[in-house]
């Protein structure tokens, strides 16, 4: 009976999640309601102060699992590429993409740094998108830089998604944007600089 019940309950808490991703992206974080959460879930707003001790920690979960979505299409992208330079180049652009065409872009790169605060936020960007590009970078830099490559390459890219989140469905501003990063990449792939 135990396991049924566990089971049940990881169910409910992704409903839960479920019902708050889809409430937070059509309305923001300010405007969604744990009421509106939990009929949207069919449970009652105790259930969902039971698996999210509070509306927060309900962002929170939803942001990391917007978080982890990400990172899995980077991982997905990279793996089909074989030199290290192109598993760089395939996860970025897969970062920029999965990030920007994501339900919850929107939560993502607005609403959870606004509400959890930039540090908080930061940390679980860097448990997921962010581990995957050090660890791509770090194929290709010189150790010494890995980490302020990463630390660049990622508020770039970050920067970037905002931008085109700003234009739509703009496909030409889709297209520079991704030309640009390939600059970009281009420079972190080419001979290290000498030193200083």
């Amino acid at each position: 009976m135990p396991r049924a019940s566990a089971a049940d309950a990881a169910r409910t808490a992704e409903r839960i999640l479920d019902a708050a991703l889809e409430r937070f992206t059509a309305e923001g974080y300010a405007e969604a309601s744990v009421d509106d959460i939990a009929r949207a879930a069919g449970v009652t707003r105790g259930a969902v102060y039971h698996h999210y001790a509070d509306k927060r920690g309900l962002l929170r979960a939803a942001a990391r699992a917007g978080h982890e979505r990400v990172a899995a299409a980077i991982v997905r992208r990279a793996d089909g590429e074989t030199e290290p330079a192109e598993q760089l180049r395939a996860g970025c652009h897969a970062f920029v993409d999965s990030i920007t065409t994501d339900t919850a872009a929107r939560l993502l790169l607005v609403e959870a740094p606004a509400v959890l605060g930039w540090s908080e936020w930061r940390g679980l960007d860097a448990a997921a998108s962010v581990a995957e590009l050090r660890e791509a970078v770090a194929l290709v830099a010189p150790a010494s830089d890995v980490e302020a490559l990463t630390q660049l390459l990622s508020g770039a890219m970050n920067e970037g998604a905002l931008w085109l989140m700003e234009r739509g469905g703009d496909v030409e501003a889709r297209a520079a944007l991704h030309r640009s990063l390939d600059r970009l990449i281009d420079a972190v792939i080419s001979s290290p600089a000498p030193p200083r």
